[in-house]
């Protein structure tokens, strides 16, 4: 089945930034697929979001998963044949729980797990799903980073997380470079920081707030930008 209705997939879509996207984009108008590695967390969020009379669904996706995010492009193409926006929001942020202080005595299992979902996780499913905008020459594609992976204001500390989102901002040039003239833009974005769980109730920002340039980037015009990296709207240095 194909649809006029603009179609968006938001990983990691059950709770935070990922779940108020998910609603921003859906109050847009979009058919929004609200991806979440934990089925019945995933279908909770997303009749949450259906109460509210928005046009969410549900679909169990592991992005550290090859077949789970081809499986993910499958079911999106025999339900609607293309693909209009992608927020690869999933992440993880582990460097805590592994009783390091830096990356002097940080654990390489820490290091791995985060860039495999952090990192390696985007990779696959954007090229799972790139096909689906290709067939109708227009996409957009946001990466929610953190400024914590700046290299112009590196610092010590959470190393599994700050190179994972270094590295993520480097996927995201490579992207958007070998997608020029496709009309599908990418780029990366820094929330900021949010009361979320992983941002913590101290975070001066709402989740409404924090996904405001996610949904800006996800709905560009085809004269807009791509290879950015941005906080608040306005571009910020690499």
């Amino acid at each position: 089945m194909s649809t006029n209705q603009k179609v968006a997939v938001v990983t990691g879509g059950n709770r935070g930034l990922g779940f108020e996207a998910s609603r921003q984009l859906a109050k847009q108008g979009y058919k929004v697929i609200l991806t979440s590695r934990d089925e019945d967390k995933g279908k909770a969020a997303a009749q949450k979001l259906q109460a509210e009379g928005l046009d969410v669904i549900a679909y169990t996706l592991d992005v550290t998963s090859d077949e789970s995010s081809q499986n993910l492009a499958k079911f999106i193409d025999q339900q609607f044949g293309k693909l209009d926006a992608l927020v690869n929001n999933a992440g993880i942020y582990i460097d805590d729980q592994s009783g390091s202080k830096g990356i002097i005595d940080t654990h390489i299992d820490t290091l791995q797990t985060t860039i495999d979902t952090n990192v390696y996780g985007v990779v696959r499913v954007t090229q799972a799903l790139i096909p689906l905008m290709k067939k109708q020459n227009y996409g957009r594609i946001v990466n929610v980073s953190s400024g914590m992976g700046q290299l112009t204001d590196m610092e010590g500390g959470s190393p599994g997380y700050r190179i994972s989102k270094t590295a993520l901002n480097a996927v995201t040039r490579i992207f958007a470079s070998e997608l020029i003239g496709s009309n599908i833009l990418v780029n990366s974005v820094c929330p900021g920081w949010v009361k979320t769980d992983m941002g913590g109730a101290n975070a001066p920002l709402t989740p409404e707030q924090g996904v405001d340039t996610i949904v800006w980037l996800a709905t560009l015009k085809d004269d807009g930008v791509t290879g950015g990296f941005f906080r608040d709207r306005q571009p910020i240095a690499w």
